[in-house]
């Protein structure tokens, strides 16, 4: 039975005491024979584990776990497909974005998934945000790739993220730390489930907040894409996200102020992302960009994050409801004076050059020091 705003509390607690049985033994095998540097170095190797591909240069018990993990998610249809391409052939570049921005700030907003982040190595510490948005960015660029739902290339970089989850829950599990009465499964089904809602129906209304016009059908084309990867998280059909944009926007709309709260690691991790994004920005441009960020967010999730308020997104509220225009918005990034027309969106200005400069951090996180795929842990903090 799909989740629904009837039966989602009492899934996600269920989901929240169960990890993934058959990627756990898996990781916990390689962890303990001491292979994860080799599978980390074959994910880096091999450019495709696509449609077809040969698994003979995996070991054999990876190869066996990829061969089964590749079956299609229930019910899955070229509609689906169509649809979910359909979105990104609209929304690619600004979807991106906001997924490695309002996206990733709101996974610090789960408590237990912030501490998580923030215990993992480089997850959470000084090089965090690089390495937290390398490690996604792959994903987010495959899913509005033409033809990545068809030839296996998304497929593959899901089930690498789905490795590295249990490799984070073993670890955990190794260290003897993890309060499992306090906070249940380590990256628990709840967890993945929880995130895939940030990154789907939280970003659909991120767009609405900042004046993105996003059909009917486009929504429904980005959940399909979501109930896909949600799939090759090894997450099992009954807590796999629906299909229907509205009916997980009730279910999120009903669960997260249970689940989103203000902590240090989140604030932690958001401070340190805000620090990446101004570092990799000009100055002017990171202005408009964090204020973008806030708007998507909204006023009271970004006060939990500790998103910082500026100028720009007080002075853009009105602009986006098209009731006047404050001049200068932007300085620099909108070439120092903002259009006069009454019901001009300022935001559609900004996101255009924010998304392409955005584009570029996301180019620099995914070639920066060859960091380029999903990296599997052998102990807890071990810096990868």
């Amino acid at each position: 039975m799909p989740l629904t705003t009837a039966n989602a509390a009492a899934e996600m607690e269920a989901a929240s005491k169960v990890g993934d049985p058959e990627a756990d033994a898996l990781v916990s095998d390689l962890i303990d024979n001491r292979e994860v540097d080799g599978v980390n170095h074959l994910f880096r190797t091999i450019n495709k584990l696509g449609k077809g591909q040969d698994y003979s240069q995996l070991p054999e018990r990876l190869a066996e776990f990829m061969s089964r993990a590749e079956a299609d998610p229930p019910g899955w249809s070229p509609a689906d497909v169509k649809a979910a391409e359909g979105f990104f052939a609209h929304h690619h570049g600004e979807v991106s974005m906001l997924q490695g921005t309002v996206g990733l700030i709101g996974t610090y907003l789960a408590p237990t998934g912030a501490f998580t982040l923030r215990s993992t190595g480089r997850l959470g510490g000084v090089e965090g945000p690089g390495r937290r948005l390398s490690q996604s960015s792959r994903l987010f660029v495959d899913m509005g790739n033409k033809g990545a739902m068809t030839d296996g290339t998304l497929r593959a970089s899901v089930t690498k993220v789905r490795l590295v989850h249990a490799s984070v829950r073993q670890l955990h599990k190794k260290s003897g730390e993890w309060d499992y009465a306090k906070w249940g499964e380590p990256v628990s089904q709840k967890y993945t489930t929880g995130a895939a809602c940030v990154f789907s129906t939280q970003i659909l209304q991120a767009m609405r907040n900042l004046g993105i016009d996003v059909s009917k059908d486009d929504a429904h084309g980005f959940m399909c894409a979501w109930h896909y990867v949600n799939h090759y998280l090894g997450t099992p059909e009954k807590w796999l996200l629906p299909k229907n944009a509205d009916d997980v926007e009730q279910v999120w709309n009903q669960e997260r102020d249970k689940e989103w709260k203000k902590t240090d690691d989140g604030l932690f991790m958001t401070a340190q992302a805000i620090k990446f994004y101004r570092e990799l920005l000009p100055p002017a441009v990171s202005d408009a960009f964090i204020a973008v960020i806030r708007v998507g967010l909204g006023d009271k999730y970004a006060d939990m994050a500790g998103v910082p308020k500026s100028p720009l997104d007080l002075a853009g509220k009105p602009l986006a409801e098209g009731h006047k225009v404050v001049s200068g918005i932007g300085g620099g990034l909108l070439g120092g004076s903002a259009k006069k027309t009454v019901g001009v969106n300022p935001y559609k200005e900004v996101l255009g050059v924010a998304s392409k400069h955005f584009n570029a951090i996301e180019k620099y996180a995914l070639t920066h020091d060859k960091d380029d795929q999903p990296q599997m842990h052998q102990e807890l903090g071990d810096n990868r």
